[in-house]
């Protein structure tokens, strides 16, 4: 199969990549990620989740980050938005984009968000119905789609279910996300074409996990079978709380030197790119998580 000829990369940074950090980080320094990131070339980014800070304190001031940064023409500023609570918050901070996200594991389910995979989905109804009424587009995640922390392997065929209800709900995409990490690139081919038999693939994108150091070989064996869209998080950021030893989404600029090597468009500045990445690793006093970040950077 060819390999696709533009590829669109789901920058997650901000939302998926912070939510874990220990420490808390200003609204300044989340709306100069933001705008950074738009400045490089990305023309989607996840800006924040609308969620009990209680639950997710990193998460907190999404509504004045979405108030203050500087939005590009023809970019897309999404927000998670896990119930109508935020979905509603979400609409009063001009968000015109948002997310939803259910789970391929019933366990998995169970610990994240205290509920079934069903009743999970349930929820969903008012908030796909607001969506329309609202004119704002929905995105939908399946998380444990090669793995889970509780059950181990997860059946392609089950990831499928869950997508094609997404789907069916109204999603206009739906990403397959390795939330652990553990899949092989024979694992994501498989995957993709068992949920290709219920979704066209150019609706479908996945998101990969780098724990067992195989995201860009899974990114290498989606684009075999089609899939032109990826969510990755700038400098390696992020994990997952409910996934003990969940090691960062795939690194933006990994994935980007990839693409580049594969001569497929992104339209994404490299070098403002980095800058971006260390710039926030910087302010949060970690290592860079991008091995291509630090390469270029000796």
């Amino acid at each position: 199969m060819n390999l696709p000829h533009h590829v669109r990369l789901v920058e997650v940074g901000p939302r998926d990549g912070l939510q874990n950090e220990k420490q808390p980080i200003s609204v300044a320094d989340k709306v100069r990620l933001v705008d950074e990131l738009s400045a490089a070339g990305l023309g989607y980014i996840e800006v924040g989740s609308f969620v009990s800070p209680k639950w997710v304190p990193q998460m907190a001031g999404s509504a004045e980050v979405f108030a203050q940064i500087q939005r590009k023409p023809g970019v897309v500023y999404g927000a998670l938005t896990p119930n109508m609570q935020g979905f509603e918050a979400a609409v009063a901070a001009g968000v015109k984009e948002v997310a939803v996200f259910a789970a391929a594991s019933e366990s998995f389910s169970q610990k994240n968000i205290n509920c079934s995979i069903s009743d999970s989905l349930q929820r969903f109804v008012p908030i796909m119905d607001a969506a329309k009424q609202h004119g704002i587009s929905v995105r939908g995640y399946v998380s444990c789609v090669l793995g889970c922390p509780y059950e181990g392997e997860v059946a392609p065929e089950q990831v499928a279910s869950v997508a094609a209800e997404l789907f069916a709900m109204g999603c206009y995409e739906v990403s397959l996300g390795d939330t652990i990490g553990t899949g092989t690139a024979g694992a994501t081919r498989r995957l993709f074409e068992v949920c290709a038999g219920n979704i066209p693939r150019d609706k479908l994108g996945g998101h990969f996990h780098d724990t067992y150091g195989q995201a860009l070989a899974n990114v290498y064996a989606s684009l075999l079978e089609g899939i032109s869209v990826f969510d990755s998080s700038v400098a390696g950021l992020g994990g997952c709380p409910y996934a003990k030893g969940a090691t960062g989404n795939v690194a933006t600029e990994d994935l980007l030197y990839l693409l580049n090597g594969l001569g497929i468009d992104t339209g994404i500045d490299m070098d403002q790119l980095i800058t971006a990445g260390q710039r926030i690793c910087n302010v949060l006093g970690k290592p860079n998580g991008s091995r291509v970040a630090r390469a270029k950077q000796l």
